[in-house]
């Protein structure tokens, strides 16, 4: 597990300075997946998966038409905010090779532990809504699921080393608050 663990993301990298240049060219390859390439699969090649295979839409029109805007924007707004939070106050970005200097607790990082997460979570859902796809909500909840325990087995550890007490108390004082909700 240490092997693997240094090989996602060692350290050494959280101590290497770039440039905001730097910083703003690695966001190019994220946003392309996550902001094309994802939402691509949920609007056309998964609604296609449901046609061939007689799946019945989950939701008809017009109601996904009302509905999907509001997870639409809500996800995307909350995603972008923590990524300018991230680099803003952070000093570096959500690609785990440029990762935040500093354990970064306000803006949506007050609401939960990972508003970016969470927002991309309610945004792709908002594409499996506008669809009516049953296979698009269904890869979702499998993306958002392999992206928990992402989060769970390798960041959580990761920041846990590189903040050390700050990241604890951080963690137990929102874990607390989801559990007393």
């Amino acid at each position: 597990m240490l092997f693997f663990k240094e090989t996602v993301c060692p350290i050494e990298w959280t101590k290497k300075e770039y440039s905001k240049k730097q910083k703003i060219i690695a966001y190019i390859p994220a946003g392309v997946f996550f902001l094309i390439l994802i939402p691509f699969i949920l609007v056309k090649v998964l609604p296609s998966l449901d046609l061939s295979l007689g799946l019945p839409k989950f939701i008809l029109a017009p109601f996904n038409l009302i509905m999907a805007p509001f997870f639409l924007i809500l996800g995307f707004l909350f995603s972008a905010w923590s990524v300018f939070v991230q680099f803003r106050i952070g000093k570096g970005t959500p690609i785990p090779a440029i990762p935040p200097k500093k354990l970064i607790i306000k803006g949506p990082y007050a609401y939960c532990r990972n508003p970016m997460g969470l927002g991309i979570f309610v945004f792709y859902l908002g594409f499996g809504i506008l669809t009516g796809s049953l296979s698009s909500i269904g890869f979702t909840i499998l993306f958002m699921s392999l992206l928990l325990a992402y989060y769970k087995f390798i960041e959580e550890k990761e920041l846990e080393e590189r903040f050390g007490q700050e990241y604890i108390e951080y963690r137990s004082y929102k874990g607390e608050e989801a559990a007393s909700k």
